[in-house]
């Protein structure tokens, strides 16, 4: 599999590519391969939050994520912290040390993880190191949080790359394992 870094900084700059195209629209796009989720037959007319993405085990551990099927992929970027952590938050330009999960909505299949390779991921917040929605959505994660992010398309890889299905909603679980230096 490839690796976070790798598949976020080519996704980085397709998506800056392609934020226009991946933003769709209210006219009907119909079910081409261009709607909201790669994959998705058929929309139910209701955007999933974040408390309908179920995701089980504790800060440390590979996270289980479940996404249901009775709602469709959030069109904005959804961040809700399910453990809580301690001390200042991060801002831009903070070094982080992150474990993460990966799953992908259409298929609901994990794509990568730092978990299962055992070896947490560096970034400098707010850097462009990884994809726009990893550098919104980590803006004030404290250590020790354990934060789910659900990734639109905009935010994420638009068109696709790296193994990531075109106008692919992203779900991340992260554990912020170190904040600072």
């Amino acid at each position: 599999m490839h690796s976070l870094g790798r598949i976020i900084g080519i996704g980085l700059v397709a998506a800056a590519a392609v934020t226009t195209a991946a933003c769709g629209s209210d006219t009907d796009s119909g079910s081409s391969s261009s709607s909201v989720a790669a994959g998705n037959s058929a929309s139910t007319g209701l955007e999933c939050t974040a408390d309908e993405v179920k995701v089980s085990g504790g800060f440390g551990e590979a996270p289980e994520i479940t996404i249901p099927d009775t709602c469709d992929p959030p069109k904005t970027l959804i961040v809700k912290d399910l453990v809580a952590g301690s001390g200042p938050g991060a801002a831009a330009g903070q070094p982080l040390t992150m474990n993460y999960e990966l799953v992908t909505w259409s298929d609901k299949q994990v794509l990568d993880s730092s978990f299962q390779r055992g070896k947490p991921f560096g970034l400098t917040l707010g850097a462009g190191q990884v994809i726009q929605g990893w550098d919104e959505g980590l803006i004030g994660v404290q250590q020790g949080t354990r934060r789910l992010l659900i990734v639109p398309p905009n935010l994420g890889y638009g068109e696709g790359g790296n193994g990531v299905p075109p106008n692919e909603t992203l779900v991340f679980v992260t554990d912020a394992v170190q904040v600072g230096r």
